[in-house]
């Protein structure tokens, strides 16, 4: 995986409002995925974070693949953990 960590610019529109957010492009791919996986809009995911966000929208944007990211993982691991335990109870 390759980083650049070149900024972004790009404009949304929240809420009937356009404005403009600055992301990382890694950042920009995360909300990207996550809203496939989600099967809504870049825009949708964008307006959700929004109206619950504390702080400027960047950041939260940014939390929030973090935590997205990371609480998959965190699931990924307890399916694991759970897997693996399974496995030795029955031997």
């Amino acid at each position: 995986m390759t980083m650049t960590g070149e900024v972004r610019k790009r404009s949304v529109v929240i809420a009937g409002h356009r404005t403009s957010v600055s992301l990382e492009s890694e950042f920009w791919d995360g909300l990207r995925e996550i809203a496939r996986r989600r099967e809504i809009s870049i825009g949708q995911l964008i307006t959700e974070i929004d109206a619950v966000r504390q702080g400027n929208l960047s950041s939260a944007l940014r939390v929030f693949v973090l935590k997205t990211y990371r609480d998959e993982r965190c699931l990924h691991d307890d399916s694991e953990m759970a897997l693996a335990e399974a496995m030795a109870a029955g031997r």
